[in-house]
């Protein structure tokens, strides 16, 4: 195994569900790499819906209401992405890194390069959809270092600074994947609420690259940020969508907002069309007409693991200059809590960037 630089180092600890209280910022034992793991110094960790949600334990089959409305006093034993989370935690599902040390027998080549962690791992192959992922299934990114599998790290050849990098992995890889289960093509129409957060402005710009055609729905002060972004039509959240374009108009929806606007979503799309949705900020419980799904042979697409294309596709997708990142905001690491509390804001567009010191 390659020499480890020290002992100890500093990272954010989520205790349990509950409020900014949980995340304590303190020193803890070094990582140590594992046959067939590598050990990365965190250059720089996105903040992402995912890691509140979870400190919220927002996952739990008993919680009804949106993101926004999760309670911070109540406790969820089953509030993880698949059952009970580990706490103590180390979080942080986005992970730029620097590879500085390898498992006993691993190979040594890789040591300083820059590379991309990828958040989604099918532990059991891609033929099985059993997925862990870093930050939620084990200790992740919001540290100085972290160990993961050698197999899971990507390197990347890009002028993007490190913040810019940690704003790709968990946003663009859920929206590249809801992208490649819709199978979007060419000229097709695609909407996409909730246009201008981390997965949403990720959406734009993956599908505009496809050759898709994009109507965005945002708030009416992000109207002009999202067409920047590519939109070709935005529409503002009061918006009554079907009276702006139409029933049956679009061919794919793809929706991490949910809520109340489930319905409406269905009444848009065109027969034979697609719904994609990795998330439900606006309520995972929706009310669904059976009719508009089964007369209209809708195909309903539920995405959380990660195809095998997607990452490495993302990867390319930088080196090529075909997307750009968008980067909002960065805080020093032990800044979390105040990070995190912007970003609930959802006053910013794009993603929010934690780096830890030296």
């Amino acid at each position: 195994m390659s020499d480890i630089p020290k002992n100890t180092m500093m990272a954010v600890v989520t205790t349990g569900t509950g409020g900014y209280e949980r995340l304590e910022y303190r020193e803890v034992a070094m990582p140590e790499p594992g046959p067939g793991e590598v050990l990365l110094q965190v250059l720089a960790a996105g903040i992402n819906n995912t890691d509140i949600n979870t400190r919220l334990g927002w996952y739990s089959s008993e919680v009804k209401s949106g993101t926004q409305a999760s309670r911070e006093d109540v406790e969820h034993a089953d509030g993880g992405w698949s059952g009970a989370t580990p706490f103590p935690l180390i979080q942080g599902t986005d992970c730029c890194g620097r590879v500085i040390a390898v498992g006993d027998g691993g190979d040594e080549a890789p040591i300083g390069t820059r590379v991309l962690v990828r958040s989604c791992m099918r532990q059991n192959g891609f033929s099985s959809m059993d997925t862990v992922w870093l930050g939620s299934n084990f200790d992740g990114a919001f540290a100085q270092y972290v160990k993961v599998p050698a197999g899971e790290v990507f390197a990347i050849d890009s002028d993007w600074s490190d913040a810019e990098l940690a704003t790709l992995p968990c946003a663009y890889g859920t929206a590249e994947n809801m992208i490649h289960r819709a199978g979007v093509t060419a000229g097709e129409r695609v909407l996409v609420p909730g246009a201008s957060g981390g997965v949403g402005s990720a959406l734009i710009q993956l599908l505009k690259r496809r050759g898709a055609e994009v109507i965005a729905v945002t708030s009416a002060a992000k109207r002009e940020m999202v067409l920047k972004i590519g939109a070709d039509r935005v529409l503002c959240r009061e918006d009554d969508p079907v009276a702006a374009i139409g029933e049956s108009c679009v061919d794919v929806v793809i929706d991490n907002v949910a809520g109340p606007g489930f319905g409406t979503m269905l009444k848009l799309l065109r027969r034979g069309g697609r719904y994609a949705s990795s998330g439900a900020i606006a309520g995972p419980i929706v009310e669904l007409d059976m009719r508009d799904m089964y007369l209209k042979d809708i195909t309903l697409i539920g995405c959380t693991a990660w195809d095998e294309p997607v990452f490495g596709n993302l990867i390319s997708y930088v080196e090529k200059a075909e997307i750009r990142p968008l980067l909002a905001a960065t805080y020093p690491l032990d800044q979390i809590a105040e990070a995190q509390k912007v970003f609930q804001q959802k006053r910013h567009a794009g993603k929010i960037v934690l780096i830890p010191g030296p």
